[in-house]
C-alpha cells in the first residue's frame, strides 16, 4: 500500500512539474507575440510616456523570468494576479469558467454514453451493417475539426431547418438563456470525441473478449449482456477510462474554439481577447486551470485503473 502511495505521489509530482514548464512556455510564447500590451490597453492615441508608465505599472519592464516567478508564486497561494486592464483574474475565472465547465461536462457525458453504447455494439456485432457504417463514420468524425463541425451544424440545423439557434444568448445568471442553445455547441464539441472513443471502446472490448475466462463463461451459458457487464467490460475498463481522461483535455481545448463560433459566454472569448492584448496572466491562468482539471481526471483514471486491476497480479 505504501509503495502505491509513493508511486502515485511521484507521478503527481511529475505532472505538476510538467504543468509549471508548460506555463513557462506560455509566458515565453505570449511575450514573443507581435504587439504591445500597454498600447493594446491604452489605445493607438497613447503617447510614449503613457505607454512607458503603463508598462511599469504592469511590470512589463522587468525581465520575463522575474515576471513568471512573481506570477507563479501568487498562483501557489490561489492568486492569479490581475488582467492588463486591472481586473482580478480570479473574478474573471469565477464569471466565465462555469459556462465552459457546463459545456464541457455535457459534452463529456454525451461522449461517454454514446461511445460506450456504440463501441460495445460494434465489438459484439463486427459483421453487421451498423458496424460497417461506424467504421468510416467514426474516422470522419475524428478527422474533421470542431470549427468545421460547428459550421456544418449551423448551416443545417439553424439556417436551413431553423430548429436551433445559431448563436448563444446569455441570461442574467451568465449562462445560456435556454437549454436549446446548448444543443449545437455540445454536439460540435462531442462528435469528434465520440468518434475517437467509440473506436477505443470497440478495440478494448474486442481484446478483452479474447481472454480465456470469457470463453469459459460463454461455455457456461451466461447471457451476452451478463457476459459483457461482468467478464468483458471490467478488463477493458483501464483502456477506456484512460481514453476518457485524455478526452477531458481535448474537450477543454475544443471548447475554446466552439465557444467562439457560437458566441458562447465562456473562456473562449476571454482567451481570444487576452491573446490579442498579450495579457499573459489571463492566458496562463486559463492554461493552469485546464491543466489542474486534466491532472485531476488523470489521477481519477489512475485510481480506477488500479481498482479494476486488483487481484490480477
Amino acid at each position: 500500500m505504501a509503495g502505491r502511495v509513493i508511486s502515485f505521489a511521484r507521478l503527481l509530482l511529475r505532472r505538476v512539474i510538467l504543468l509549471v514548464m508548460l506555463l513557462a512556455c506560455v509566458f515565453v510564447a505570449v511575450d514573443l507575440l507581435p504587439g504591445n500590451t500597454a498600447r493594446a490597453v491604452l489605445g493607438r492615441e497613447a503617447t510614449p510616456e503613457q505607454i512607458a508608465a503603463k508598462e511599469h505599472e504592469l511590470g512589463l519592464d522587468r525581465p520575463l523570468a522575474v515576471r513568471f516567478w512573481h506570477w507563479i508564486s501568487g498562483v501557489a497561494t490561489g492568486d492569479f494576479g490581475r488582467t492588463a486592464r486591472g481586473r482580478p483574474v480570479n473574478d474573471l475565472l469565477v464569471d466565465k469558467f462555469p459556462p465552459t465547465l457546463l459545456l464541457g461536462g455535457l459534452a463529456l457525458a454525451v461522449t461517454v454514453l454514446a461511445s460506450l453504447a456504440l463501441g460495445a455494439w460494434w465489438a459484439t456485432r463486427p459483421g453487421s451493417v451498423a458496424a460497417r457504417v461506424l467504421q468510416p463514420t467514426t474516422t470522419t468524425a475524428v478527422a474533421v475539426p470542431e470549427f468545421v463541425i460547428s459550421t456544418l451544424l449551423i448551416l443545417v440545423f439553424a439556417l436551413a431547418l431553423g430548429w436551433l439557434p445559431a448563436v448563444t444568448i446569455t441570461g442574467r445568471s451568465g449562462l445560456p438563456a435556454g437549454p436549446e442553445m446548448l444543443v449545437l455547441p455540445v454536439l460540435a464539441l462531442a462528435l469528434p470525441q465520440v468518434g475517437w472513443n467509440t473506436r477505443v471502446v470497440r478495440a478494448a472490448v474486442s481484446d478483452a473478449a479474447l481472454a480465456p475466462h470469457v470463453e469459459s463463461a460463454m461455455l457456461d451459458g451466461i447471457s451476452s449482456r451478463m457476459l459483457l457487464a461482468r467478464h468483458v467490460l471490467p478488463f477493458a475498463l483501464p483502456t477506456i477510462v484512460a481514453s476518457f481522461a485524455t478526452t477531458v483535455g481535448m474537450l477543454l481545448g475544443g471548447a475554446l474554439v466552439v465557444e467562439t463560433v457560437f458566441n458562447y459566454p465562456g473562456l473562449g472569448a476571454v482567451l481570444a481577447g487576452s491573446v490579442a492584448d498579450r495579457d499573459t496572466s489571463v492566458v496562463a491562468a486559463v492554461v493552469a486551470l485546464s491543466g489542474v482539471i486534466i491532472m485531476i481526471m488523470l489521477a481519477a483514471a489512475d485510481g480506477i485503473r488500479t481498482w479494476s486491476l486488483r487481484g490480477r497480479r
